[in-house]
């Protein structure tokens, strides 16, 4: 039978992105939620909005790049792939969390400071974690580890 995991989501940030070390030191991993709001009418023909927010990780050279260009309320375009979480909680009850494991991701609109407002579009350029944008940076793959949070 074949797989496919894919997802892509466009929206703004709703925290800074908080950066944490694994314990053997040569790890990073991030955590995120993004929102994304979708207009509709209703069937009395009401507009209605709702919002749906997202929970995300991102890991290595692409979690510190992110980490320091983005900020909440930044816009930000993401690729990646959907996990599913699942631990017990302190009563022994089962707990699951889906959550998108990010491998990609562009900037929207104009970087911070630079005019013309927050807006949306195509500029800024995006981040590949397989790109080399200088012959310094490394860049290390999405591992398959289940890390709880």
């Amino acid at each position: 039978m074949a797989n496919f995991n894919k997802v892509m989501l466009m929206g703004n940030l709703t925290r800074d992105i908080e950066l944490k070390v694994l314990p053997q030191g040569n790890q990073t991993v991030g955590n995120f939620a993004i929102a994304m709001n979708r207009k509709f009418k209703s069937a009395s023909g009401e507009e209605r909005e709702e919002t749906t927010f997202v929970d995300c990780e991102v890991w290595g050279r692409t979690a510190e790049v992110m980490k320091q260009y983005l900020s909440k309320g930044r816009p930000v375009f993401i690729e990646g792939r959907l996990k599913l979480d699942q631990w017990e909680d302190k009563e022994g009850k089962k707990q699951s969390k889906l959550r998108v494991v990010v491998e990609n991701f562009q900037f929207i609109g104009a970087p911070a400071g630079a005019g013309g407002g927050n807006g949306g579009g195509n500029g800024g350029g995006g981040y590949s974690k397989g790109a080399n944008h200088s012959p310094s940076e490394s860049h290390s793959t999405v591992p398959d580890t289940d890390i709880p949070f």
